[in-house]
Order: structure tokens, then C-alpha cells, then sequence
């Protein structure tokens, strides 16, 4: 049997009303598209597929129909992408394409439905309206109206698993978190055990929802470390890991730059770290040679106190403009190192934190391959008199 014949097979399979999405990973040209995601709907009474193709910072969407979803789809895995996995009712499925274009299919089926079953799902879908619907309201990762015992401790649902109203930033920065993290799931393997480390965890709202969403719902063989430098939240956050029965998430006093509890790290998340603990956690994370990073910075002072130019001294003399600018510098500096040393890099719009109006989120994904970009770094820290924290421990260490 070809690969055509087997991806046939599996779109006849996964292609139906029980599909809950699709998501193409491991671009081949990431300057034509990052990544796409498909999603079933009800356009006109009629099962359409909703295709979502990436390319930069835009979005194009395509409604197909079942035969010409099936035929895009193997395209994609053709010419675009070497990576894509399947969610649906039915089960899961990984279609990964090696250099030479082999196809490897894993699936895990769930109990076969009957037909007259599939039928009252779908007649009952359609008439709620709910995910297949065009229109359709906002969706979770975390369902409201389902109690998840960690969100109920944590004060953000209550026992009946309504959310607090007072509380629903929280659910919808925690729920937002998720789908990045879900984005990222075909980089963490299904195999072996994923380490996976959040500095800074403070309370833990996010390191108790990645462990539940990536260990209980998504089935990943996960090692999760938080690190803080608080003993009373530690404390706490230990006694709840081990109520829930959360055998593989541990917490550990300590500080960023110092931590030593591991040799190798496969994702790291580092949230509202003051300054240049941003740095020493992403500098750590490279010398992990961690495949994932996720870092939502704040309170960037470092280059702030240090950039100066005569040119845009007018500028700098306002100190609110000054103060974006270098929060933004930072930023932006930090990702093209990144980008140097072989991740993908984006700079993604997350949803503030209690005590920060910060809300990007700079998630990097190692490719390998570096980006020749090593003297426009240097060019941008000269023109403004800065000395990053991050090009220190990074770039100087290769004595570039």
C-alpha cells in the first residue's frame, strides 16, 4: 500500500462529525506557512472542514468539503509539513513524514461507536448548535461546568465547576495558556518521558493546568518541576500535587540562575520572571538544549537604565515612551538571539497577569538550523549602548 492509499484510509476514517480537530506541524517552508489547524462545522446543515493555514502573523481560512479536505490534507503532508495529529471522538492518530517522504501512521482507536450512536451524536450536535457551528460560542480547554479538583482548590471554580466570576480572568489566562501549549504538542513525545520545568511557579495555577491537561487529558508521559524561591508556596503547592495523586509534578525552592536538579530539560516556562531572570531562564533552556520554550517576561529595568543615543535622545527624554521602547527592545532582542541559536521564534499576545499589565508571551521552538542574524544584534546593542543580560551568558560564551 502507498502513503496516498494510507492517508485515503485515515481521512475515511477520521473524517466525519466525531472530529474534534487536526493540527500540521514541522514546517518545510515556514516563510509559507507556520502551521495549520483544522476544525469540523455546520455551514448551510452541511459537514464542512474548516482548514486555518499560519503564514506570519496572519490567518487564512478555507471551508471544504469532505473529498476536497481529504486531497488537501495529503497535500500538506506532501509538500508543506512532517508532522500532523488527530483529535477526535473516535481516538487519536500522529502521521509523521520522514526526510524521504516515508509515512508513519500511530493511531489509538477508542471503543467503535455503532452507527445508529454516530447518528444521534450528530443529530444532537446539530441541533444544540454548539461545536460545529460557525457562529459558535468560545470554547475551553478546560470545560466549564466540569470540576477539575486543582481549579476548585485554587479558588477559580466551584464545586459544581462553575467559575467564580470574580475569578474568570484567571480561567481564561489559564485556558489560553493551554492553547499554546497545544500547539506545541508535536514537539513532546508520546514515547518517553517528557522533563518539563516552570520557573517562577509561584501559586502554580498554570503548573497544575499543564500537568492536568498534558498528563490526564492528553495521556503525555510528563515529569513536571516548578521552581520558586517562596518555602510557604512550595510547601502548599506539594501538599496539593500529592491530594490529587500527581505522582510526576514536584516543587522545589530555588533560584533560576543556580538550579542544577537536572541534565536535561525538554521544555522550559518561565511566567512573569522579574528582569533578567527571564535571561538565565531562557540561557538555561538553550544550554538544556530544550526544545520548547515559553516565557512571558515583565518588568524589563535592564535596558532601560543602560540605553542611550543622541539621536533619539528627543524620544528617550519621555519616560513612558522610554520605558515601552525598552521593554520591547528586550523582547525583541532576546528572540533573535533565540532565532541564532537555531529556535523558531514568535512573539505572541498573551492576557495579563494579576500584578502586570505584561501580556506578550515569547514561545520558542529549536529547529536546529541557526539564523545568520549575529551582526544585527550587534549592530542594534551598539546603536543603543546596551549590554543584555541574555548576550552574555549566550552569545559571549561562544566568543562571537
Amino acid at each position: 500500500m502507498n502513503h496516498r492509499e494510507e492517508l485515503d484510509k485515515l481521512w475515511d476514517l477520521f473524517l466525519d462529525e466525531s472530529l474534534e480537530r487536526i493540527l500540521f506541524s514541522n514546517t518545510l517552508w515556514p516563510e509559507k506557512m507556520v502551521k495549520a489547524k483544522v476544525r469540523p462545522l455546520l455551514l448551510q446543515n452541511q459537514l464542512k472542514f474548516q482548514l486555518e493555514e499560519f503564514s506570519g502573523n496572519q490567518a487564512f481560512h478555507k471551508n471544504l468539503d469532505r473529498e476536497a479536505a481529504a486531497s488537501s490534507f495529503t497535500a500538506l503532508l506532501e509538500n508543506q509539513f512532517r508532522q500532523c495529529e488527530i483529535q477526535s471522538e473516535k481516538g487519536w492518530a500522529q502521521v509523521l513524514v520522514s526526510k524521504k517522504g516515508t509515512i508513519t501512521i500511530k493511531r489509538k482507536l477508542r471503543k467503535k461507536a455503532g452507527e445508529d450512536d454516530l447518528a444521534k451524536q450528530w443529530k444532537e450536535t446539530a441541533k444544540k448548535g454548539n461545536r460545529l457551528m460557525h457562529n459558535r460560542e468560545k470554547t475551553y480547554m478546560l470545560e466549564e461546568g466540569k470540576p477539575v479538583p486543582f481549579l476548585i482548590d485554587l479558588g477559580v471554580m466551584t464545586k459544581e465547576g462553575k467559575i467564580i466570576r470574580s475569578r474568570y480572568d484567571k480561567f481564561r489566562q489559564i485556558n489560553r495558556f493551554l492553547e499554546f501549549i497545544e500547539d506545541i504538542l508535536p514537539q513532546l513525545s508520546k514515547e518517553k518521558e517528557n522533563t518539563i520545568i516552570d520557573f517562577g511557579c509561584g501559586k502554580s495555577y498554570l503548573t497544575f493546568a499543564m500537568y492536568y491537561y498534558l498528563k490526564e487529558q492528553k495521556n503525555y508521559p510528563v515529569r513536571i518541576i516548578g521552581l520558586d524561591l517562596k518555602q510557604d508556596v512550595i510547601c502548599r503547592c506539594n501538599e496539593l500535587s500529592r491530594q490529587y495523586g500527581f505522582e510526576k509534578l514536584a516543587f522545589f525552592q530555588g533560584d533560576i540562575a543556580s538550579y542544577k536538579g537536572v541534565s536535561q530539560v525538554d521544555m522550559v516556562v518561565t511566567l512573569h520572571a522579574c528582569d533578567t531572570a527571564t535571561d538565565h531562564a531562557i540561557a538555561k533552556a538553550i544550554s538544556w538544549g530544550a526544545k520548547v520554550i515559553l516565557s512571558v517576561p515583565c518588568c524589563q529595568h535592564e535596558w532601560n537604565q543602560q540605553m542611550k543615543n543622541e539621536l533619539m535622545k528627543p524620544i528617550l527624554d519621555y519616560g513612558l515612551l522610554k520605558e515601552r521602547m525598552a521593554a520591547l527592545y528586550t523582547d525583541g532582542i532576546r528572540a533573535e538571539i533565540l532565532e541564532y541559536m537555531g529556535y523558531r521564534t514568535q512573539i505572541l499576545e498573551f492576557i495579563e497577569m494579576e500584578h502586570t499589565p505584561k501580556n506578550l508571551l515569547i514561545r520558542a521552538v529549536k529547529q536546529g538550523k541557526r539564523k545568520d542574524n549575529r551582526g544585527q544584534i550587534q549592530t542594534i546593542m551598539d546603536f543603543w549602548n546596551v549590554k543584555p543580560t541574555l548576550a552574555a551568558l549566550v552569545l559571549n560564551q561562544e566568543n562571537l
